[in-house]
């Protein structure tokens, strides 16, 4: 297959284009940078609008959109809202301009979704038929998704509402080994609140199976079967490295030194389930926390 990738050098977009490389298909990734590129580059301006670039759209067989500013890397002032809702929305808009705009559009358009889709929730199991929150990192999603929305018919349009997706590189689980090898990690908060945890391999060969699987299209939880809380998720990971974890990380400090970014991203969360991936028959190599951990750790 001939395959499109929007982001494709970061931390999900570099492992997953390295994956489907190996797989044998040709992988293009868009790129902001401009003058003569390396074959499998190609320069993109990701403003909203559809540009020369867009030939490399057409005629290709799936259009991969993992886009966007990293959620945790600054405060979320008012301008750092606005470039993570840009950043997401306008590329968004570009790729589905330009699918729209090709005389052999793509069969797929997979774009990279997330789970704060549904906004803080309980302890009752999220699937893909619950309705969206109401806080800002739902409300990004969901422009960030109807922007995907807009292909033509022929385009099957998958929406992948990734979860937390664990490898020891980047991403979460890389932030939080420091304390917890040095003994001194632990819960956020009250640590109730569930984390929708995903392998990054089984997110990898997820994305993977997306490409060729027909009945799949709208939105796709990328989360583990089994959704931890934080306080059981801690202490997973500590008994994984033999290390203690005494400490818990009050509500309080962490809003102080993250404002509104604490709430969304470590004191609140979903018990998201993949429900339409396993009903259409997706089987997760890593569908519990501890031995993800440990393949992951070498444990």
């Amino acid at each position: 297959m001939r395959i499109i990738i929007a982001g494709g050098t970061g931390f999900l977009g570099g492992a997953l284009t390295a994956a489907l490389r190996a797989d044998g298909h040709d992988v293009v990734v868009l790129t902001r940078q401009t003058g003569t590129l390396p074959p499998g580059l190609a320069s993109w301006t990701p403003d909203g609008t559809a540009g020369s670039w867009t030939r490399a759209v057409d005629g290709a067989d799936a259009v991969i959109n993992l886009a966007g500013a990293p959620l945790d890397e600054k405060r979320w002032t008012e301008p750092q809202k606005r470039v993570l809702v840009e950043s997401r929305v306008l590329a968004t808009r570009s790729l589905a301009t330009a699918i729209a705009a090709a005389g052999r559009p793509p069969a797929l358009f997979l774009s990279s979704s997330a789970v704060g889709y549904y906004g803080p929730r309980g302890g009752e199991p999220v699937t893909e038929s619950d309705a969206a929150g109401a806080d800002f990192l739902a409300r990004l999603v969901v422009q960030w998704e109807a922007e995907a929305s807009t292909p033509p018919s022929g385009t099957r349009v998958v929406l992948m509402r990734s979860g937390i997706v664990l490898a020891p590189d980047g991403g979460a689980l890389a932030r939080m080994l420091p304390p917890f090898r040095l003994g001194v990690g632990g819960p956020f908060g009250t640590g109730r609140q569930y984390m929708s945890w995903i392998h990054r391999q089984d997110w990898i060969d997820l994305a993977r199976w997306l490409l060729t699987s027909a009945d799949a299209r709208g939105p796709i939880n990328a989360t583990a079967p089994a959704p931890e809380t934080n306080e059981a998720f801690a202490a997973t990971l500590a008994r994984v490295l033999r290390r203690p974890h005494l400490l818990r990380a009050p509500a309080f400090a962490l809003r102080l030194a993250l404002g509104e970014m604490a709430d969304a991203a470590l004191l609140a969360g979903q018990r998201v389930v993949p429900a339409r991936a396993q009903a259409l028959g997706f089987r997760f190599a890593w569908p519990a926390l501890e031995p993800a951990l440990r393949d992951l750790l070498g444990r």
